[in-house]
């Protein structure tokens, strides 16, 4: 026998020096893609920052009144320790609510979040929105208040005071106590120019007597002109008179108040965050009442939509109901990381061709010794 055949036969592909040289270079493929990340900062980040912290500064004011007037921190139903999460029913509860979603828009971050939909909204310093906000998410109508100031955004705001469980639902604090609060300790510019008792028809038909005389008690108090008409068609007219024509820009949208969305779509279709006039049109429904948003929308001005909080942390790239609170300035919200995909192909390159190769040749190296090797020999 010769000396070809009197060592083992090993194709190159399982050579040990083979598969060290091939893991070497696939180890510095990989390092070469990796690195070559860029981050890209967020063309808002300053802004963003400057109104997380400003919130973060106002939800700490906040929790203090709360706490000096013998307010409770429910530790399990308030894990973050925010002393704004309201309770599971009250005299002014006006529907369900979704605790998650509460805890989400009472982190910090929100704010920044406001920020960036404003900003997809393409609304400009100086411009000004039509607002209407629900004392369903306080967290969310403080983030949204915020977030104008810090980009220099007039909102003109109408607000329903009745709140869902969880929310700005307790008597003794509602959206508009907090507002005065956040305002009079210069956390935000404005306050609402009118307000409604929300709830069902926007007129608080599912709450007690009492329930609704609280309510516009604590309207009346704030010195402000109260909705109520003579029907739900009657209360979206009257916003709309309200907001008078201001040369608004946009139209925003928190929580789910009936007199802001109305019942002329079916608002289970209609996506969180910036809409438009032909995402409305293409969920329309025939025989319902058009809400405050949708005669804005026809005006052809951009819908923020905030509600379906889920949702929209998704498409954001926010935590939901984070425990416990993300640093502010941190997560894709502020900045995201993104690789240099030429030179991420070039190394797929080298590695599929690395392989390729090695395989090729071991193949050709089998078949040439398939060919020289005596059958006869194996018996």
């Amino acid at each position: 026998m010769s000396d070809q055949y009197s060592k083992p036969f090993i194709p190159v592909i399982q050579k040990t020096s083979s598969l060290v040289i091939m893991a070497l270079i696939a180890i510095a493929a990989f390092t070469m893609a990796f690195f070559s990340r860029v981050e890209i900062i967020s063309e808002t980040y300053e802004t963003k920052v400057n109104a997380a912290g400003q919130m973060a500064k106002a939800m700490e004011m906040l929790k203090e009144v709360r706490l000096e007037k013998g307010v409770f921190v429910d530790i399990e139903n308030d894990p973050n320790e925010t002393g704004l999460v309201g309770s599971q029913f009250s005299l002014t509860t006006t529907d369900e609510g979704d605790l998650d979603a509460k805890l989400t828009t009472l982190d910090p971050n929100f704010s920044a979040a406001m920020v960036e939909l404003l900003h997809q909204a393409k609304l400009q310093s100086g411009d000004s929105i039509a607002v209407m906000l629900t004392g369903s998410m306080p967290g969310a109508n403080m983030a949204m208040l915020i977030a104008c100031d810090a980009m220099n955004i007039h909102p003109v705001v109408i607000t329903s005071i009745g709140a869902s469980q969880w929310g700005a639902n307790d008597p003794d604090m509602t959206w508009l106590d907090m507002e005065k609060l956040l305002f009079e300790n210069g956390f935000i510019s404005t306050r609402s120019i009118a307000a409604s008792i929300g709830g069902r028809n926007d007129q608080g038909r599912l709450l007690s007597p009492k329930g609704r005389e609280l309510i516009t008690d604590n309207i009346s108090e704030h010195g402000m002109p109260l909705i109520k008409g003579e029907g739900l068609r009657d209360n979206i007219q009257k916003r709309m008179v309200h907001f008078g024509n201001n040369n608004y820009k946009a139209v925003v949208n928190v929580g789910g108040g009936v007199a802001s969305l109305g019942t002329s779509f079916n608002l289970r279709l209609l996506p969180p965050g910036v809409v438009y006039r032909n995402d409305i049109e293409a969920i329309s429904r025939k025989g319902g009442i058009e809400g405050t948003v949708v005669k804005f929308v026809k005006q052809n001005m951009p819908l923020i939509h905030v509600l379906n909080i889920q949702k929209l942390t998704e498409n954001l790239g926010m935590p939901f109901a984070p425990i416990p609170l993300p640093e502010i300035g941190l997560g894709s919200l502020y900045a995201i990381h993104k690789y240099n995909l030429n030179i991420t192909f070039i190394c797929l390159l080298i590695i599929a061709g690395m392989v390729i190769g090695v395989g090729w040749k071991s193949h050709q190296q089998i078949k040439q010794r398939m060919m020289e090797h005596e059958p006869d020999s194996v018996l």
